[in-house]
């Protein structure tokens, strides 16, 4: 039985239409928006595009942008559902209100939800471009609406003792770059050299140092008392341009004899390295402390234009070098040219086990096998078996932690020198990628 004073359907039908129209605006805008570039739209809006100016300023208020659009969104929905339950009772009785609820269910999920949401991911940023003045008109509308339902839910969590920051992030914008750079690489679209140049760029300003410095057990330096003619056969012979000199012992370092320097002097006095005072060529040294980041002293490399520095701890001792290509480096990977001396420190075995030198540095062996050993407590893989194991292990003995087993393969006093590491979970040794 049908009422007469029902609505006519011809009347409520676009009335039905409008509302999902609207309905498909709010979610399109809501997930084009989201998913927009924000350096996108930062380079558009510097060339002078309006409308990115527009979605740029929509995305610095974000909690109002979205709460405007859910408000809208949730209106239209339950209001275009109960005009047509309405309408649909009045034809069809009590049997309109399951009509209503499964065409409007159909209609809402397919041509308000999906669909726009689908359409609006595949191209965000020309979708935000699209729907800019729209989305601020009715932010502007909703706005004041969302925040009071902001204060509302905030008053409401406040006797649970949750109280919610204002635009609070809950990632760091190098954490979110991180992430992104990793699902990238996992999706496919960032080979795996690229995310290790971005992720070991991102790793500068948590880095120090000492993390990357060669030890002082590692240097290659200069007696200055020797004769000169020895002196030149010393740097000759050394793959390395720079030499630290020492006097009365290899801690004292007086200065940084420069291969280059020292042929033009050498030339200067016709080749009579008798005639050399070396100490007169050596540059002066340069100490920073070990706890210097590797950002900072790049910035420092870069504007006192040299590229070595000794480094000291808080007791003014030599600790070791740092060079300029020590911390490049870290960004795109080893660095070796046809003077470099080649240490084989990994050598992985067949059965999927990896072999390595225990002066092998972790952040090395993580970027060589792709692997996510933990170096805040430790620089060198021996220095982490010795931090986990609480003690300095005796050859042969094992250890399993961080998904690896470690085995001790030789030591030289209570120094770790070859260590056996052993995934739990071992793969077929593949191709780099």
């Amino acid at each position: 039985m049908t009422d007469d004073t029902s609505l006519d359907p011809w009347f409520a039908i676009p009335i039905v239409i409008a509302c999902l129209i609207l309905s498909a605006f709010f979610s399109a805008g809501e997930t084009a928006f989201t998913g927009a570039s924000r350096a996108r739209m930062h380079g558009l809006e510097r060339a002078g595009d309006p409308r990115a100016r527009i979605v740029t300023r929509l995305l610095n208020m974000r909690e109002r942008f979205i709460g405007s659009m859910l408000i809208g969104n949730n209106i239209v929905n339950i209001g275009v559902s109960a005009f047509t339950t309405s309408v649909l009772v009045g034809i069809f009785g009590d049997h309109g209100a399951l009509y209503a609820t499964v065409i409007m269910s159909v209609l809402v999920i397919v041509f308000s939800e999906v669909l726009p949401k689908t359409l609006a991911i595949t191209a965000p940023d020309a979708a935000s471009l699209l729907l800019s003045r729209f989305v601020s008109a009715a932010v502007a509308v909703l706005g004041p609406l969302a925040l009071a339902v902001e204060r509302l839910v905030r008053l409401m969590l406040r006797p649970f003792g949750i109280r919610i920051g204002a635009n609070q992030p809950i990632l760091s914008a190098t954490e979110e770059i991180r992430g992104q750079v990793d699902l990238l690489h996992k999706e496919g679209g960032v080979v795996k050299d690229e995310r290790d140049m971005l992720g070991g760029l991102l790793d500068l300003a948590d880095l120090t140092v000492s993390e990357v410095m060669v030890h002082r057990t590692k240097m290659r330096t200069i007696n200055a008392d020797l004769p000169p003619e020895e002196i030149v056969r010393e740097v000759l012979s050394s793959p390395y341009t720079r030499l630290p000199l020492w006097r009365g012992s290899q801690e004292n370092i007086i200065g940084v004899l420069h291969s280059k320097d020292l042929l033009r002097a050498l030339d200067a006095v016709g080749g009579d390295a008798s005639q050399l005072r070396v100490e007169a060529i050596a540059l002066e040294t340069w100490f920073v402390p070990d706890t210097t980041s590797l950002r900072d002293q790049l910035k420092a490399f870069l504007a006192k234009k040299t590229h070595f520095a000794l480094v000291v701890d808080e007791y003014g001792e030599v600790m070791g070098l740092v060079t300029l290509e020590d911390i490049l480096e870290e960004i795109v990977g080893d660095i070796r040219d046809e003077h470099d001396i080649t240490l084989q420190g990994v050598r992985p075995q067949p059965d999927g086990s990896v072999n390595v030198d225990g002066s092998v540095p972790i952040r090395d062996l993580n970027r060589a096998l792709d692997w996510h050993l933990p170096d805040e407590e430790a620089t060198t893989i021996a220095g982490l078996v010795i931090h986990e194991a609480r003690a300095i292990p005796d050859a042969g003995q094992a250890f399993t932690f961080h998904g690896f087993r470690f085995q001790v393969l030789r030591k030289s006093r209570n120094r770790i020198t070859a260590l056996k590491i052993t995934p739990l979970t071992v793969r077929p040794r593949r191709a780099a990628e």
